[in-house]
């Protein structure tokens, strides 16, 4: 198995909701971009919650969710894994998410893209880690999950509303 490694957070100042995957998928890592399988649903679900078209190229799709308010990491930093299924990761070692939040103190949302990212902070991190913060379930966006895409879109649609209250 061969040893990866995520990519470094997608976030400035002004971001208020952080959004965690577990570890970029095979073709992600390939491409070096959050989200990067053109199946995953991620980008498609961001734009159109913001009525807005979506881009082709990965700078403005950053530079869109950063205007947005939204920053992006993952909860794993590092893990070996055969393909791209969270359920093969092993030997996980989190993200230095104290020095994150730190540096980072305008955050006040974290949202887990998937099952995976929200127990693998539960089990490493915890939700006690500052007080204010709210966490957040969401269904993941990859294309393994098979929930419709209607559904998933409805649900993340949670998104504008913590932005408007944020």
């Amino acid at each position: 198995m061969t040893l990866l490694s995520s990519f470094p957070a997608i976030i400035d100042e002004r971001s208020r909701i952080l959004i965690l995957g577990s570890m970029p998928g095979v073709e992600s890592l390939r491409l070096q971009q959050y989200y990067g399988h053109p199946r995953n649903q991620f980008w498609k679900i961001l734009f159109e919650l913001f009525e807005a078209q979506i881009s082709q190229d990965y700078e403005e799709k950053v530079s869109f969710i950063m205007s947005k308010k939204i920053a992006v990491w993952d909860v794993i930093g590092h893990c070996y894994r055969e393909g791209s299924l969270d359920a093969n990761i092993r030997e996980e070692k989190v993200n230095n998410f104290s020095a994150l939040f730190k540096a980072y103190p305008e955050i006040e949302i974290v949202l887990f893209n998937g099952g995976k990212a929200y127990e693998t902070y539960k089990k490493w991190i915890g939700f006690g880690i500052l007080p204010n913060l709210v966490f957040h379930k969401l269904t993941s966006s990859s294309p393994a999950n098979t929930k419709k895409y209607e559904e998933k879109l409805r649900e993340w649609s949670v998104i504008v509303d913590l932005l408007k209250n944020s």
